[in-house]
């Protein structure tokens, strides 16, 4: 199996058209949207090519290709915009004998982990890059698509025959792995 993954695009156009050009050029069997896919926050300066509407034409296009989860900037009425659900606090997701556990990081995470015997959490949130492995459990971040935190770079994750990368956007260069 083989999945992109994103997060917190919040609204940069020039984001959501990376991750529609990527899809087309990596052929993944899904795109994980991670959260916050729309708005900016009140806690965040506003992104560049910030354009919600753009935006949601864009993820509509390849609308059945996206699993995605609820970030802390997500609302009701993005709901009736987007043609993917998005206000979902996590999902799961099996490949390769492993169990992705899907969330944006504000409700689960390294310290409130869900219950059940989860493989991998893949999160957002803290717009910084994480691969490690805690406790038998994989725990991912791929970075901000858009607004990176930490001295990280605009990033994004590829999960591929149970390996996980996180990937620079600009540079194309994997510095994560796991």
């Amino acid at each position: 199996m083989k999945f992109l993954i994103f997060s917190d695009i919040h609204g940069a156009e020039d984001s959501a058209a990376f991750i529609k050009e990527t899809y087309s050029r990596v052929k993944p069997d899904k795109i994980l949207l991670l959260g916050d896919i729309l708005y900016h926050g009140p806690r965040n300066d506003l992104p560049e090519h910030y354009n919600p509407k753009a935006v949601i034409s864009i993820l509509n296009d390849i609308a059945d290709e996206i699993i995605a989860v609820r970030g802390n900037c997500e609302a009701e009425v993005d709901q009736m915009v987007l043609n993917f659900s998005c206000l979902s606090d996590s999902a799961i997701v099996y490949a390769d004998n492993n169990t992705l556990f899907l969330t944006h990081g504000h409700i689960y995470n390294r310290e409130n982990r869900p219950k059940g015997s989860v493989t991998h959490i893949l999160s957002g949130h803290t717009h910084i890059p994480v691969a490690e492995k805690c406790d038998g459990i994989v725990f991912f971040n791929p970075g901000s698509i858009t607004m990176p935190k930490g001295g990280s770079k605009r990033s994004y994750g590829i999960y591929a025959d149970g390996v996980l990368e996180a990937i620079e956007k600009e540079s194309g260069k994997t510095f994560l792995r796991i």
